[in-house]
């Protein structure tokens, strides 16, 4: 490999980079704009959308930070279909834990693509979601994502998504945010 493919393959990941920053920067507005319907529009029919429980542990046991896929309890576990139902339910007014509607501001930063395998990338980011509702509610949901994307018909769908918070114990009266 020459210096030249190497310059090449480095502006190559710059712009997917970039790329992947706008595309979480516009999943963001939809979120906090509550068009819950054009987020969807986001998420591969595949999805995994999950969410661990952290927990507080020994420092010589970081691999039980937090619960595992399949075999222990989680705060998210789930696919397009049920995403959709619980956008449905929100939009419906029958949600009681948002009615009135949570305003809310997504933030995401640190976006690093991480491995390409074919069409899918893996990509790490932070997050800051803060969430107010009526007077005096205020939620602060502060973690990791790990996305694998997926490109269908030249766009960016969400395939997978592993949501890490930072805190251990839910501070939150309600789990409704979407990440």
């Amino acid at each position: 490999m020459t210096a030249s493919d190497d310059r090449e393959s480095a502006l190559d990941t710059i712009l997917l980079e970039a790329e992947i920053e706008r595309f979480f920067s516009a999943e963001a507005e939809m979120l906090d704009e509550r068009r819950f319907d054009a987020w969807l529009d986001l998420l591969h029919e595949d999805l995994r959308y999950w969410m661990p429980i952290a927990r507080n542990v020994r420092f010589d046991k970081p691999e039980t930070e937090y619960t595992r896929e399949h075999s222990e309890a989680n705060w998210f576990d789930e696919g397009k279909d049920i995403l959709r139902k619980r956008v449905l339910q929100i939009q419906g007014g029958d949600h009681w834990a948002e009615e009135p509607r949570s305003r809310t501001t997504h933030l995401v930063a640190n976006v690093r693509v991480e491995a390409i395998d074919g069409a899918d990338i893996t990509v790490k980011s932070r997050f800051v979601v803060c969430g107010y509702r009526l007077e005096h509610d205020v939620d602060l949901f502060i973690g990791k994502r790990i996305d694998v994307l997926r490109r269908v018909d030249g766009k960016l769908k969400i395939l997978r998504r592993a949501i890490y918070l930072d805190q251990s114990v839910l501070l939150s009266r309600n789990l409704t945010t979407f990440f």
